[in-house]
């Protein structure tokens, strides 16, 4: 019975077979039936939306819910590894405090309401085009200058190099905005 379970022991396996201890003879029977804990999921590869770095991660989801984010082994920029926004990843999406409706307080009250998407998407593009006409600068000194520096806009890190060229072109020739940035190089 010793001699049986001191055969199984790991360590004797490395020394019997003169292995480096990498590979089976350094499991147990344990580590050797271990599966994946997302064994019947589904898993979808996807990037970190925290940052510009786009550290890999698979999520894991089955009948349309959400189990799992991790980070991706496979992805060249982050080998598997997540900071700790990318790493919350999953809470962040499934907290029961994380608010789903739009918030809207109106000027002088002291309570939040809530109001549908599209009249907080009205309510924005409205509020920026009484903004742009009400401080459009045509001409300055008899020059045509064709801007505004009432509206500003800050994109965000995880944007391509084409979705970024859009934005601008749609906020500076099409607004007139000269007031853009954005996160990657904060």
């Amino acid at each position: 019975m010793l001699n049986d379970l001191l055969s199984r022991w790991p360590l004797i396996q490395q020394i019997k077979t003169g292995a480096d201890g990498t590979g089976s003879e350094a499991m147990s029977e344990r580590t050797r039936n271990l599966r994946p804990k997302h064994d019947a999921a589904q898993v979808t590869p996807s990037i970190c939306p925290y940052c510009g770095v786009g550290c890999g991660q698979l999520v894991y989801h089955r009948n349309g819910k959400l189990i799992s984010i991790e980070g991706d082994p496979k992805s060249p920029i982050s080998r598997g590894r997540l900071c700790p926004k990318g790493a919350d990843t999953f809470e962040l999406h499934t907290h029961p405090g994380r608010l789903k409706k739009v918030k809207y307080r109106r000027p002088y009250s002291r309570q939040w309401e809530e109001i549908d998407q599209e009249t907080a998407m009205d309510m924005v593009a409205d509020r920026l085009w009484e903004s742009r006409e009400r401080t459009f600068q045509e001409t300055r000194d008899g020059e045509s200058l064709m801007q505004t520096t009432a509206i500003a806009h800050l994109g965000g890190a995880t944007l391509d190099i084409e979705e970024n060229y859009l934005i601008r072109k749609l906020f500076t020739v099409g607004l007139g905005m000269v007031c853009i940035s954005n996160q990657a190089r904060i």
